[in-house]
């Protein structure tokens, strides 16, 4: 019987899992967090009023059994309705506020706990969370809820070969228009979503220099259509396939445009992952993924005028190819890079390096203790394509051994592995709630278990 909870991690999914916790009568839990920013996380604590949403307010309720909570809460905050994407400023209030209301309502059940989780012990009796500062927490179970963790360093670059300030390994740490000019060229790796917010946050601070963003492919994401979503529905279940797939997306496309084909999909995209095999996810990651994201991790149209405008008085250039090697010479940073097409390379000079490839969780590569510490007892290991952690159909965390551990699951960007559409609020609200209905044994209710 689960009766205490240990959460490590306080972002989105840390959060909803408490909360849900809460909701369903379930478990009481201790909420782990090393950062100030319980409830938040870095997605909507870091963002300036800028940074909006990239769903509308209407899908972006953190309740999966009240769609609309999120609109009403809008509605009494005097923030916009269901058709508004709203800054990501506001949404970390609304989480925040949330949590709150959760722990007032069932008090004594919920211990937030500012701390560094180290390791994790488990035994036939539950787990032993061991923190940095040397303290201990017993519970029945622990739940990995660390969010997105930080990208691994570009090709050829060696941080500390730079000077100070020429490289910025957190696209989200401190000023990264400082002691820049607007005779200067600020280099991003990366052409995605964390791009995005990078360009926005120094337009916002008054940058008026050069910024070129650099990816493989060079592709940044697409806009939402100006007007609410166009319904569709696919009258039969989509190929498995991803070359067949990809045939029918494009047809689809044809005939009502390519945002409903894409919308279309999403209730049968975990389905589709889960049924494929390693091979058929490595082809779709390998070939497909950078134009899945594009078009599935859409921007708001205001923010999508704004890159578009930066782009047209050349402030940003998109280029594509991959970086060879990075040197310091005198205040710029001498960059080799091979252009996407070309046998040659080419040299940039910028004064400042930002990394903005997006998150990746290659347990191989990550630098995160306790990930770390769980993999090298076995605890825990990578999924197949090395782009999360192996879990089963129930975040159940799957060890060295190969048998799923009931004390010891993965929530969220973590699980991306198994689920590969976990990332997002949509998706991450249904699976905080199916594993806190678990944890309560609140699955057996309403004839789901009987």
């Amino acid at each position: 019987m689960i009766h205490h909870v240990a959460i490590i991690g306080a972002g989105f999914s840390g959060a909803l899992q408490a909360i849900n916790l809460l909701r369903h009568d379930g478990p009481r839990a201790t909420l782990i967090e090393r950062s100030l920013k319980v409830g938040k996380g870095v997605a909507y604590s870091a963002a300036h009023p800028s940074h909006l949403l990239n769903v509308r307010a209407a899908n972006m309720s953190a309740l999966p059994d009240d769609p609309d909570h999120f609109v009403r809460w809008l509605a009494a905050n005097g923030g916009g309705d269901g058709g508004s994407f709203v800054p990501r400023i506001r949404y970390g209030d609304y989480l925040a506020e949330l949590l709150g209301l959760a722990v007032a309502a069932a008090p004594g059940r919920l211990r937030i706990l500012r701390g560094e989780a180290a390791d994790i012990v488990t035994d036939a009796g539950g787990v032993t969370v061991r923190l940095a500062d040397g303290d201990t927490i017993r519970a029945d179970a622990a739940i990995l809820a660390l969010g997105n963790l930080p990208p691994h360093e570009p090709a050829g670059l060696d941080p500390a070969a730079l000077a100070p300030g020429a490289y910025a390994a957190d696209p989200w740490g401190g000023d990264l228009a400082d002691g820049l000019g607007a005779g200067d060229t600020l280099l991003a790796i990366g052409t995605g979503l964390t791009m995005v917010d990078m360009a926005l946050l120094l337009d916002a601070r008054g940058f008026r220099g050069r910024m070129v963003a650099l990816s493989r492919r060079g592709l940044s994401p697409r806009a939402h259509a100006p007007g609410p979503p166009i319904p569709a529905g696919l009258s039969e279940r989509p190929s498995k396939a991803v070359s067949v797939l990809q045939a029918e997306v494009r047809a689809r496309a044809r005939e009502i445009g390519w945002r409903p084909a894409i919308d279309e999909l999403r209730p049968y995209t975990q389905g589709m992952w889960l049924a494929a095999g390693p091979e058929e996810r490595a082809r779709f990651l390998r070939h497909l993924r950078p134009w899945w994201d594009v078009h599935r991790h859409r921007l708001a149209p205001t923010v999508a005028a704004r890159m578009a405008a930066m782009q047209e008085d050349g402030r940003l250039i998109l280029a594509a190819g991959r970086t060879i090697g990075f040197a310091q010479d005198g205040a710029e940073v001498a960059v080799r890079w091979s252009p996407r097409g070309e046998a040659g390379e080419r040299t940039m000079r910028v004064r400042r390096v930002v990394n903005c490839s997006g998150p990746l969780i290659d347990l191989g590569r990550t630098r995160e203790p306790l990930l770390r510490s769980l993999s090298a007892r076995g605890l825990i290991r990578p999924d197949p394509c090395h782009i999360g952690l192996d879990v089963d159909v129930q975040a159940q965390l799957i060890g060295a051994d190969g048998q799923p551990n009931p004390r010891l699951l993965a929530l969220g960007p973590l699980t991306r592995g198994a689920f590969w559409e976990i990332v997002a609020v949509p998706d991450i609200r249904v699976q905080t709630w199916a594993v806190a209905r678990r944890l309560s044994n609140a699955h057996w209710v309403e004839g789901e278990g009987l």
